[in-house]
């Protein structure tokens, strides 16, 4: 009469009917006032009146839990649970369900009125996570509903093994979990637990993503490569991922193909490269550990390059080899390979070198890389001398008789030319102009006689004149 809405009044009879015990009656009138969601997948548990509904009925059924130490009193409470609820021995030892009419009432509810989310938690709540998975496959849940509902509760209560065996019993290839898995993956790196992720990745068979993850846990938060250095057994276990990934991929490829559908896949070459790329990092670790342990080491930056990074971190990890040995001699062959293997841009390597070494004035260093460079093989003509013009432009500063020895290292006239006028010392260039052939001698002059005049040099400018 009054138009209010009878739903809170049916809802509180059905309530009634479940403390009276009558069930049936209660199912009647929980049908007025209770609907299904309109979305199976939301992430939630349903509407707060089936929460309510299911809450009494689960706290009406406790199993027995021994927490006294009164082992006679806990066997009386449990027979006497048993006599009451009629709950079978089985439903106590391995928390199952089916033999219980209150469990059974809460399917009921939850099939009927709750979320896929709801039901899965359920099955979670009293140890049936076997069912759970099944129902997740058979309603196609989405992956959401995975973490939530079966992923993080396993791991929170320590029961990921159990997870991952019942995966395997219910689909050994794994290929039905495989969206769920890589979800699962997504949200541990996510949540930056890598050492669950790595625990996953290795029982998913997923080599590859598996050594990634190997990659994070040598390289993460390392401040130095004598802290590197005791991480080594990370390197190892990527070269074994890879290794059994290959393997892998070669048996495959004997038979008919193998659908690793959520598996990262890799070309053999790729995994062949990165092998190497393993290898060489071994060795730079090795070098620079030992670099540091006998207090050779000189560079202190606050980033630690690793052949793991990009090309610019590759190149980093080159200059630090070559600048922390003992000498240039010393680091420049690992250094080398790591241009060579990575394709790196070798003359911007050694002049970063190169600069570093006149800010440290270790000019005679310089005269052994560029050595070095010489004998290296692969050399272009000029490499050496762009090195030292590259120095020129950015330290005035060297001493004079270092700045000779460098300039007179050069190969070309016309580079000596140039960098005695980046210097200033036109008189040297003057010299070495005046030797050149009759026509680039006249235009050479000339340019020193234009800088004479500029600079104020009178004596130059002479000197130049008089040969013009």
């Amino acid at each position: 009469k009054s138009g209010l809405d009878p739903g809170g009044a049916w809802h509180a009879w059905g309530m009634a009917c479940l403390k009276a015990g009558n069930l049936s009656s209660a199912r009647e009138k929980f049908n007025r006032c209770l609907k299904p969601p309109m979305d199976l997948n939301q992430l939630n548990h349903g509407s707060r009146l089936v929460q309510d509904v299911i809450q009494y009925l689960e706290s009406t059924v406790k199993p027995v839990l021994i927490t006294d130490d009164d082992y006679f009193a806990t066997l009386r409470e449990l027979e006497a649970t048993l006599r009451t609820r009629s709950l079978s021995l089985e439903m106590m030892c391995e928390g199952k369900i089916q033999h219980n009419s209150y469990y059974q009432e809460c399917l009921f509810y939850l099939h009927s009125y709750g979320t896929n989310l709801a039901i899965i938690s359920f099955y979670m709540r009293h140890d049936c996570m076997r069912e759970a998975l099944l129902h997740l496959l058979n309603k196609e849940s989405p992956s959401e509903v995975f973490i939530e509902g079966i992923f993080i509760p396993s791991y929170e209560s320590g029961k990921l093994h159990m997870l991952e065996n019942l995966l395997e019993t219910i689909d050994p290839g794994l290929e039905s979990w495989g969206v769920y898995l890589i979800a699962a993956c997504k949200y541990l790196q996510r949540k930056n637990y890598y050492h669950i992720l790595y625990e996953l990745q290795q029982f998913m068979k997923d080599h590859v993503r598996a050594a990634m993850t190997c990659i994070r846990f040598f390289t993460h938060g390392a401040k130095s490569y004598t802290e590197l250095g005791g991480k080594q057994t990370w390197l190892l276990k990527i070269k074994d991922h890879l290794k059994v990934y290959l393997q892998e991929v070669s048996r495959s490829s004997g038979r008919k193909k193998m659908a690793f559908t959520f598996r990262k896949k890799m070309s053999a070459t790729d995994v062949s490269r990165h092998i190497n790329t393993v290898d060489l990092q071994m060795e730079v670790t090795k070098f620079l550990h030992q670099c540091e342990s006998s207090g050779t080491s000189q560079m202190t930056d606050s980033s630690l390059p690793t052949l793991f990074g990009n090309n610019n971190m590759k190149m980093d990890v080159a200059c630090k080899v070559i600048l922390e040995g003992k000498n240039i001699e010393e680091g420049f062959g690992i250094a080398f390979r790591v241009l060579q293997d990575f394709q790196l841009e070798a003359t911007e390597v050694y002049s970063k070198v190169a600069k570093q070494l006149v800010k440290q004035q270790k000019y005679s260093e310089i005269r052994q890389l560029l050595k070095c460079v010489n004998e290296s093989g692969v050399a272009a003509k000029n490499d050496g001398d762009n090195i030292i013009l590259n120095c020129l432009n950015e330290f005035k500063n060297i001493p004079a008789e270092d700045l000779d020895n460098l300039i007179q290292d050069m190969d070309s006239d016309e580079n000596k030319i140039q960098a005695y006028m980046l210097c200033n010392k036109l008189r040297s260039a003057y010299l070495v102009s005046v030797r050149q052939e009759k026509a680039r001698a006249l235009q050479l002059v000339q340019h020193v006689r234009q800088l004479a005049q500029s600079s104020g040099d009178d004596v130059v400018q002479a000197i130049c004149a008089q040969w013009l």
